[in-house]
């Protein structure tokens, strides 16, 4: 008897655990979610696109709403959403435009890729939802600048209006759920300047294809102008990839600390979209709230960007070319070098590379003029800095994502060589694409990277990372009057930015920084 009332203690105990962890999930109906007596009512079109570039071969169908209220002499505003129509959007849009609580905004709904078997009875088609969405990188913020929606302005409505679209980033905003809120949010990462609203529900910032990696980046990044709506539910899932629950506020934890404009709304909900249907209306009111007000980036509690930005200072384009002085270029000129620098006790040390996939050297050049091979085997190396006590030499490799450090003997030469630094790397790239490096005097370390210019400490972790335009840099340098401002190549242009510090002059006296905090 005993036996079988402990079985049945345990069975509604296993029963009571099993209905706790799948509540009933029943939200408030916000009215904005119901049709309005009165209310215009918007046209949904239907069309396919199979003609992409960026993702070739693929096939989908995509959804194009359009306000009553909108008029062809006024571009309209836009609202882009993975997975096609979701969250009742066409009513709910109806009924915000109609009270004034956004502004005229056409929605295009656009369904993930598919790769059509050529026989559908033998073969499965192929499905690019996961590559399409969870993969970080710019690919799906282009299809839709450079593809979608220069298809959907070649629509008509049905009583023959032109569909004009803005241009402007502060007029776009973008959403959806699961793989599609990731979606979402790489868009506006990737194109602030083209996105500046996301809606993310149950998003999955989770191990797929690198989108745990965010809520670090987050940190580190110079804050973007980017305006967030956070939802999830402590049901959510959590497989082999992670746990969406904790993923999600761990992304609100790091975009607080990076001073982001967000809100969220958690619930208890599981990974559907019963909670993040019934919060759409309310996400939009938060996203375009204020509107046409521009969103604004905002302060990280970053402590390295603290220290080395300055509010106000942006990045500008200069027609300056970097010239090596007269002396670096006596010593250097019998080299086919990569890099060179030249230390305050005339010590030169000069990179030599074959070529991005081959090895590079590391020459010492003393100040009598002797040519000495003081390392080799790098992959590819990109550059070299001094510390600012000078007893330490930083090089690059374009094809890792290594910082490496070496120690400088009284006599030239390198020892204790290692993995220094540690860089972030794109994912679209295989590696950081390292090139120039400098120092400051308080002993970070600039590098130029396929990201921008990643800020490391004297430890060798990557602190701050700060966008470049016209995407990757390739060559940094310290200058200006005051040695204050940085000099960044991107592209084919050289720009320049005031910062907060100063840069380690290889030729001044050197000088002890502070010791690191460890």
């Amino acid at each position: 008897m005993h036996i079988v009332r402990t079985f049945a203690f345990i069975f509604c105990i296993s029963i009571n655990t099993l209905f706790a962890q799948a509540p009933t999930e029943n939200y408030p109906v916000d009215s904005a979610s119901e049709e309005q007596v009165g209310v215009p009512k918007g046209e949904v079109l239907k069309f396919t696109f199979e003609h992409s570039k960026i993702f070739p071969g693929t096939w989908r169908e995509y959804w194009v709403y359009v306000p009553a209220q909108y008029k062809p002499d006024t571009p309209a505003c836009v609202y882009i959403n993975q997975d096609g129509i979701q969250w009742k959007a066409p009513v709910v849009f109806d009924n915000l435009i109609h009270k004034g609580e956004m502004p005229v905004t056409i929605g295009v709904f656009v369904m993930h890729g598919k790769v059509r078997a050529a026989n559908a009875s033998e073969a499965n088609d192929r499905f690019n939802r996961n590559f399409e969405y969870d993969g970080l990188g710019d690919a799906y913020a282009r299809f839709i600048l450079e593809e979608i929606l220069p298809e959907v302005e070649k629509q008509k409505t049905s009583d023959g209006r032109v569909i004009r679209l803005s241009k402007n980033g502060n007029d776009r905003a973008i959403g959806g759920s699961s793989s599609g809120a990731v979606c979402a949010f790489t868009a506006a990462w990737e194109r602030p300047d083209a996105f500046t609203r996301v809606y993310s529900a149950i998003g999955t910032y989770v191990g797929l294809r690198g989108a745990d990696r965010y809520h670090t980046l987050v940190r580190k990044y110079e804050p973007k102008p980017i305006r967030i709506f956070l939802q999830d539910g402590a049901n959510d899932l959590n497989i082999y990839a992670g746990d969406w629950w904790m993923a999600n506020q761990t992304m609100l934890r790091a975009l607080t600390f990076a001073g982001y404009e967000v809100q969220h709304q958690w619930g208890e909900g599981g990974h559907n979209g019963k909670h993040g249907t019934a919060l759409f209306p309310e996400a939009m009111r938060f996203l375009w709230k204020d509107w046409p007000k521009p969103v604004k980036a905002g302060n990280s509690q970053n402590q390295m960007l603290g220290a080395i930005l300055i509010p106000g200072q942006d990045w500008e384009l200069t027609s300056e070319e970097k010239k090596e002085p007269n002396k670096k270029q006596k010593i250097t000129k019998n080299l086919s070098k990569s890099d060179s620098i030249v230390a305050h006790n005339g010590n030169a040390y000069v990179t030599i590379s074959d070529g991005p996939e081959k090895s590079g050297s590391i020459f010492l050049i003393t100040r009598n003029g002797k040519k000495v091979l003081v390392d080799k085997g790098l992959l590819s190396v990109g550059g070299i800095a001094l510390s600012p006590d000078q007893t330490l030499l930083y090089a690059t490799e374009s094809a890792s994502h290594w910082v490496w450090a070496y120690q400088i003997q009284p006599d030239g030469k390198l020892t204790h060589k290692q993995k220094y630094g540690w860089l972030h790397v794109r994912d679209d790239d295989d590696n950081a694409g390292a090139r120039g490096v400098t120092c400051d005097r308080e002993g970070r370390i600039y590098v130029a990277t396929h990201m921008g210019i990643q800020v490391l400490d004297q430890t060798g972790r990557v602190n701050a990372i700060l966008p470049t335009p016209a995407g990757a840099a390739s060559r940094i340098t310290f200058g200006g009057e005051n040695f204050d401002t940085i000099y960044a190549t991107a592209g084919e242009k050289v720009y320049r930015r005031k910062l907060n510090v100063k840069g380690a002059n290889s030729r001044d006296t050197p000088n002890k920084p502070d010791a690191p905090k460890l």
